[in-house]
């Protein structure tokens, strides 16, 4: 099936006087206007296109790349907003439409806004809204404490500025954090460096060093430091023997491995576990 606001790899399939119609495999097609249509394209090709729709809403494909995909946030200018919503720059013919009730304030011409991309299942049609929290996830994240991340700065507060975290989850860079110039929608990497207990997330704008560990893998590094840097402890080890060495439970010492594990500190097998040569 053809995913309307999103980059689908479709089939040529035959040529008309408009352009081609590709096809994807359960044989549904959709129309690439001659104008976007490569010089070298042949049929039966595989070709990578965006699909959306059309001022008349009609289904089409582009190999123009929009400034934003369903299920992206970015950072787009306002063309023009009227009574009934404003219209974004998309990249494309179309503007990308944000509906009056989906915008937290009024959208003002000229002015610049992070805008999350969604496709409305009712008129199929792609449009945006800065009311994005609802998308946003609170717990089950696809990274962890440590990693490192894709940023959008979407808002500044009076703690610090709160920026997009791989298109997924909202986390927050205190001011003590920011040591170079930031501004709303500028896109930079940063760095997890805890995930609270209530699915806050706190982002470092430099890689996480041991210093800035939750307490549980600090006491794990030192521990192992009073150790020669090494304990025959492991994923089989009994809780015990875990909160003999390390005055944890086993559930915090595991979570407290992982931390170190994704930032290369130890190294770990099923009954031992070391500090890195790099650590």
């Amino acid at each position: 099936m053809i995913s309307i606001g999103e980059f689908n790899v479709l089939r040529v399939n035959r040529q008309t006087l408009q352009g081609f119609y590709l096809a994807c495999p359960d044989k549904e097609e959709v129309l690439l206007p001659n104008k976007y249509v490569p010089k070298t394209v042949q049929i039966d090709e595989m070709i990578d296109v965006f699909v959306y729709t059309d001022s008349e809403d009609r289904i089409v494909a582009t190999t123009l790349d929009p400034y934003v995909i369903v299920g992206e946030f970015a950072y787009m200018d306002v063309l023009e907003s009227n009574s009934i919503g404003a219209f974004l720059d998309w990249g494309l013919e179309k503007d990308l439409f944000v509906p009056m009730k989906e915008q937290r304030s009024k959208m003002v011409k000229g002015e610049s806004y992070v805008v999350y991309a969604y496709l409305d299942e009712t008129t199929q049609r792609v449009v945006a809204t800065t009311k994005f929290n609802k998308y946003l996830k609170t717990d089950e994240y696809s990274f962890a404490e440590g990693d490192e991340v894709e940023l959008l700065v979407a808002d500044k507060t009076d703690l610090g500025y709160s920026a997009i975290i791989n298109d997924e989850a909202k986390g927050l860079i205190f001011n003590s954090e920011v040591h170079q110039p930031l501004a709303i929608g500028k896109r930079l990497k940063g760095w997890v460096k805890s995930i609270r207990e209530d699915g806050k997330i706190d982002i470092a704008l430099q890689k996480v060093g041991v210093e800035h560990l939750e307490d549980s893998a600090k006491k794990v590094v030192q521990v192992l430091t009073q150790n020669a840097g090494a304990l025959a402890v492991g994923d089989h080890s009994s809780p015990e023997e875990i909160n003999r060495l390390f005055g944890l439970s086993k559930k915090a010492f595991k979570r407290a491995v992982g931390i170190l594990y994704k930032q290369r500190l130890v190294e770990i097998t099923d009954t031992t576990i070391k500090l890195t040569s790099t650590n």
